[in-house]
């Protein structure tokens, strides 16, 4: 079909990394999707079909294996995510049911692939935590490389990609990942994943805009076809018609130059028209991340989650690869603080070995501080790891999910005993190390005064707090517009805890994403906070806010807004006062086009 003919279309998605660009399509990882057909094998067949079966296993593990010495001779942390899909495949619940059901099924070896994958994908996604719920992925990828090997495709690889594109896939795999050069690639697009899924971070660490979990994307777009990523908006717009084009163009442009006059000042200090600094730190979860903490200027890592080291392993990471580890992000931010947070996922999904039971609402149930409770163990390693680590740089520990002041005490207590049995052991550790909770269970909140004795900050997690202040689940498209950061519960509630802190000269930081948004700056910095945490890419934005912004007109917008009675009201006062300063920004740099009418 001619270029004029091709109807423009927009598809909606999550907006995993910030930016715009333009450019062709380019598919991969798309051999493997075709029709998975059932067909029955003879009794006498069914060895052969299952020694097929474990000959592709052998040969996806064989070939992850080579993948994992390559990433490591180039010291990339990814290796990691390659690590977690050889345990997959080694799993019992993928390789052994899966030769399970072609010799009790007498079927062949891809069906009986498809019917495991689609039993443990359906699992993983009734979890309610987003970062374990973006693991499936993990098993999504190793299923297509397994299938690859069954039905002898071999897909064009992105190495061999020698022109502008942009990535359009199902999703990309790690091994994809590592092929990606950022001279070749925009962008990315992808039918799975989310902001949490490998994908995600890699887009960010790469600095490259995506859109993900389009769902039907790869069925949408043909490879050539031109395309607009919109990073920030969350859209994909298919074969844009001229005035489209013209508009993206003039957004993409405003949003470089503009991010480009901002980068200049982004190792500055964020301080304020009327003398008051606010340090502004990056959000982790990956090593390779700290080059754009970096780049972007954070004034240091204002969480570093460490769940990474422990997803899908048949054992648990050992004390010495924990302590590297952290020892390699404190090296790389050459004095800079980096806020490591302990374990926070459910024991089900951490190490083989450690299956925890069943839970129909494990964002409410055994997850964070009390798995580590559960098993004190785990956390005694990770706590012995990190103290040392802090020998060598500025190093604050952070407690998630604290809900009452008896678990506070109890960790506190661990912390103690560490301590003591690393001085016994003439260990070297850090001897300064400040420890802190997150607030983002309401109890925390509405008790804030009973904790600040025993702890020296406390870190406000926005995402989960708004999540169970106002009972939504932010990954839920059918309530998601109520998951309103500018609620009046909220901010009554973040205010309340930074009133509590500062009157206890105890610090107060905030790293949900709420800290990352240019139109909740002017509240926030109202309530005194000393530090606000986000991903790497949205620091350089929201220092050059807060350079603009007088403290103290700030506390008197915020008294104003308090007064308000919704959502609406009070982002209107924002913008009615600050919209110049606000909208000015890459984060608000275009007004996105519509779906056009069919």
């Amino acid at each position: 079909m001619p270029e004029s003919e091709k109807k423009q279309i927009t598809l909606h998605g999550i907006p995993a990394a910030p930016g715009i660009c333009i450019g062709q399509a380019y598919l991969v990882g798309t051999n493997s999707m075709e029709v998975v057909r059932k067909y029955p094998v003879r009794k006498e067949d069914v060895t052969e079909e299952s020694a097929r079966m474990r000959q592709a296993v052998k040969k996806s593990e064989t070939e992850i294996s080579l993948l994992i010495k390559k990433m490591q001779q180039d010291n990339s942390q990814q290796s990691f995510i390659l690590e977690s899909h050889l345990a997959v495949l080694k799993d019992k619940m993928f390789f052994g049911s899966t030769i399970e059901t072609i010799e009790q099924q007498q079927v062949n070896a891809e069906w009986a692939l498809k019917i495991t994958v689609d039993r443990l994908t359906h699992n993983f996604n009734k979890i309610e935590d987003e970062y374990l719920r973006d693991r499936s992925s993990d098993i999504f990828h190793v299923y297509e490389r397994v299938m690859r090997n069954l039905v002898g495709n071999d897909d064009k690889g992105i190495d061999t990609i020698h022109k502008r594109v942009i990535l359009v896939a199902p999703d990309l795999s790690p091994a994809e990942a590592s092929q990606i050069r950022v001279e070749w690639v925009q962008g990315f697009v992808t039918d799975r994943g989310g902001r949490t899924s490998h994908t995600g971070i890699v887009a960010r660490t790469l600095q490259l805009p995506a859109v993900l979990g389009l769902g039907n994307a790869t069925t949408q777009i043909h490879t050539e076809d031109v395309i607009i990523v919109d990073g920030i908006a969350g859209l994909v717009i298919v074969n844009p018609d001229e005035n489209t084009l013209v508009d993206y163009s003039e957004a993409e442009a405003r949003y470089e130059n503009h991010l480009f006059e901002i980068s200049k000042f982004s190792h500055e200090p964020a301080t304020s028209l009327d003398k008051r600094t606010t340090e502004v730190s990056a959000n982790i979860e990956l090593l390779e991340e700290v080059v754009s903490v970096k780049d972007k200027g954070a004034d240091g890592i204002g969480l570093y989650r460490t769940e990474f080291l422990y997803m899908n392993r048949r054992a648990l990471p050992t004390e010495e690869e924990l302590f590297e580890n952290y020892k390699e992000a404190v090296d790389l931010m050459e004095g800079k603080p980096v806020t490591i947070r302990t374990l926070d996922v459910a024991g089900e999904k951490v190490a083989k070995g450690l299956m925890a039971p069943h839970e129909d609402n494990p964002a409410l149930g055994q997850r964070a501080i009390r798995f580590c409770m559960r098993h004190p163990g785990i956390l005694r390693t990770q706590l012995r790891a990190i103290l040392r680590a802090a020998s060598h740089g500025k190093i604050r520990l952070l407690f998630p999910m604290i809900s009452s002041v008896e678990e506070i005490l109890a960790v506190n207590q661990i912390v103690r005993e560490v301590r003591q049995d690393l001085e016994s052991h003439h260990v070297e550790f850090g001897r300064d190390v400040e420890t802190g909770m997150m607030i983002e269970v309401p109890s925390a909140a509405v008790c804030a005064d009973l904790f600040t004795p025993h702890v020296d900050f406390f870190s406000i997690g926005t995402n989960d707090l708004i999540q169970y202040s106002l009972a939504v689940d932010r990954g839920n498209k059918n309530v998601a517009h109520l998951f309103q950061p500018l609620h009046p519960a909220v901010l009554r509630m973040v205010k309340r805890v930074s009133e509590t802190a500062r009157d206890a000269g105890i610090r107060m930081a905030m790293c949900g994403e709420m800290a990352a948004d240019p139109l909740h700056i002017p509240l926030l910095m109202g309530m005194d906070f000393d530090e606000f945490s986000m991903n790497p890419q949205a620091v350089p934005v929201v220092k050059s806010v807060v350079r603009s912004l007088d403290h103290g007109q700030c506390q008197a917008l915020l008294e104003e807004a308090l007064k308000l009675p919704t959502a609406d009201e009070i982002a209107d006062l924002i913008t009615g006062t600050y919209g110049d300063l606000v909208f000015q920004h890459p984060l608000y740099a275009q007004d996105a086009p519509q779906d056009q009418p069919e």
